[in-house]
């Protein structure tokens, strides 16, 4: 249930799309973190360690933008909902299907993640874009940080000719 109050400026009515909005973001960005960590125990082969150390700075950002959009949630006067089961309820793609696997492979695997992220925070972006700009400047930062991250998992994945080998 939300507050009685949303951040000023802002339609009760308006504030509640953001918030709904976020929400997905939230739990997208919580499957994110745990799909990161999952993805660092579990990769071997012989770019191990360069994907190991690759990995954990992605994880410790994404998890920030977890407590930075649960926060903005919240200033809007929401309830953030960040239970294992919210998120398992909210999720609308598949899970991660590997476990121990190639570096390759997680990187295949995770670029498709990244995919799916980045295409649904571009729309919260937009969204939010028509509604609280505090909101969209958020995003924004969120979206190069993803695209950046995204750039790293393809450039393990790109060949000489800048096809995508995954």
């Amino acid at each position: 249930m939300p507050s009685s109050y949303t951040a000023p400026g802002l339609q009760e009515s308006e504030a509640a799309k953001v918030r709904d909005s976020l929400q997905n973001r939230l739990i997208a960005l919580i499957d994110l973190s745990l799909t990161l960590k999952h993805i660092h125990w579990n990769v071997v082969g012989p770019s191990f360690i360069s994907v190991h150390e690759m990995i954990d700075p992605q994880y410790a950002e994404v998890a920030g933008m977890v407590d930075d959009v649960a926060e903005r949630i919240a200033t809007l006067g929401g309830s953030p909902l960040g239970t294992p089961q919210a998120v398992v309820d909210g999720r609308t793609w598949d899970d991660y299907k590997l476990d121990r696997a190639l570096t390759h492979e997680h990187l295949a695997a995770l670029d498709h993640v990244y995919v799916g992220v980045i295409e649904d925070h571009r729309k919260a972006l937009a969204l939010a874009g028509e509604i609280d700009p505090v909101t969209e400047d958020l995003l924004i930062g969120q979206v190069k940080s993803l695209e950046l991250f995204h750039w790293f998992v393809r450039a393990h994945l790109e060949d000489k000719s800048g096809e995508l080998d995954s």
